[in-house]
């Protein structure tokens, strides 16, 4: 049976580091308990439990891996195994992620074992970032058996391949190799182009993602030579793929997607209220006007001149939407964005400029005051 007390995955506690709680890591020692008689839960629950308010989310992941080796007896295969006995009860995939953490923290030395090891634990918990120190340490090797997992029955396998091997996978190690030339991830990409599975496509397209940052032209040329508009699946990933240079007005890529020609239109663009506290939302709102005779695709954005603590400013383009706005046309958007804080950008009082970023080209500018 599914551990007990645990969080419902789509209703995530307030903090995420809480689907690690005292009430999981019980239910999670009954288990271990009854896959081996000698597993000692005292120890298992000192270990996990001492200290937990302090632990962040992947810091409670992690110390459940070190807990399980320090409770549990055997060598290491032989914990593998009861791991792999208890997997299939765990029925919670962020929390199955420990399974393949124990493996990657115990098992960079019998690497063929682990990445059997892994193989099986990805489709409890996703292996993307146990695979990494493997990666790292031997990548000819590792690479050779994930491109065999490019035809695997299992979804959770096929992106395995693409996943662990993306360079810059967030909150995972980074595979500075694989930054600095991305080739030897190639076979995998060029292989599950056209996989059945949104999951998978979603992965491929999010890994080209990573590789723009660092090799737009690569990432362009090879998606020219996939002859994106063969299928639907294709085009779906080239335009996930290239999302972070359609914001950045990248040419080429705008090219691609049809946006490549310079708009012939007039805009405005406003916002309201144009004084807010933290917390409140703004709308933004724009006014088109077509000048062509012809009908014209666009890719709409803005960018947002964030404020930073010493009063200089940051920009970050933000995705609105795409149209094909007929010749001599009028058309209207108004899109609303709540200003909060979050883990990742903290917010500061002043004066924030908006821009109005079409196909590429900024061509009008507004501004709201943060209080």
């Amino acid at each position: 049976m599914p551990l007990s007390s645990m969080p419902a995955e789509s209703s995530p506690p307030a903090q995420l580091k809480d689907w690690f709680n005292e009430p999981l890591y019980r239910s999670l020692a009954s288990l271990l308990q009854s896959a081996s008689t000698k597993f000692d839960t005292k120890r298992f629950l000192a270990s996990t439990l001492d200290g937990l308010p302090e632990r962040s989310l992947m810091q409670r992941m992690h110390q459940t891996s070190l807990a399980v080796h320090s409770a549990l007896p055997g060598s290491f295969r032989q914990k593998v195994a009861t791991l792999q006995k208890i997997a299939p009860s765990i029925g919670h995939d962020f929390i199955g992620i420990f399974l393949s953490d124990f493996v990657a923290t115990f098992g960079l030395d019998d690497p063929d074992f682990s990445l059997q090891s892994l193989h099986h634990f990805t489709r409890f918990g996703s292996a993307e970032f146990a695979i990494r120190p493997f990666i790292q340490r031997d990548l000819d090797r590792t690479l050779q058996v994930m491109r065999t997992w490019t035809t695997d029955p299992s979804e959770h396998v096929r992106r395995l391949a693409s996943e662990g091997s993306r360079p810059r996978l967030p909150w995972g190690l980074r595979l500075q190799a694989l930054v600095q030339n991305p080739d030897p991830t190639a076979p995998i990409l060029d292989a599950l182009r056209d996989d059945p599975a949104l999951y998978v496509r979603k992965s491929v397209a999010n890994h080209l993602n990573d590789i723009t940052k660092d090799h737009p032209h690569w990432v362009l040329d090879r998606l020219t030579a996939w002859n994106i508009t063969e299928t639907p699946h294709r085009q779906w990933i080239a335009k996930h793929a290239c999302r972070t240079l359609i914001k950045r007005g990248h040419p080429q890529a705008l090219e691609l997607f049809g946006f490549g020609q310079k708009p012939a239109l007039t805009a405005t663009l406003s916002v309201t209220p144009e004084t807010l506290h933290l917390g409140q939302h703004l709308t933004l709102s724009t006014t088109l006007t077509s000048t062509s005779r012809k009908a014209q695709t666009l890719a709409i954005d803005y960018i947002v001149h964030y404020v930073r603590a010493n009063e200089n400013t940051s920009e970050k383009v933000f995705k609105w939407t795409e149209v094909t706005l007929p010749p001599g046309a009028t058309f209207d958007l108004a899109k609303k964005q709540t200003f909060r804080d979050f883990t990742t950008r903290r917010h500061y009082p002043g004066h924030h400029r908006i821009e109005l970023q079409i196909n590429g080209h900024r061509l009008a500018e507004t501004a709201f005051t943060l209080q």
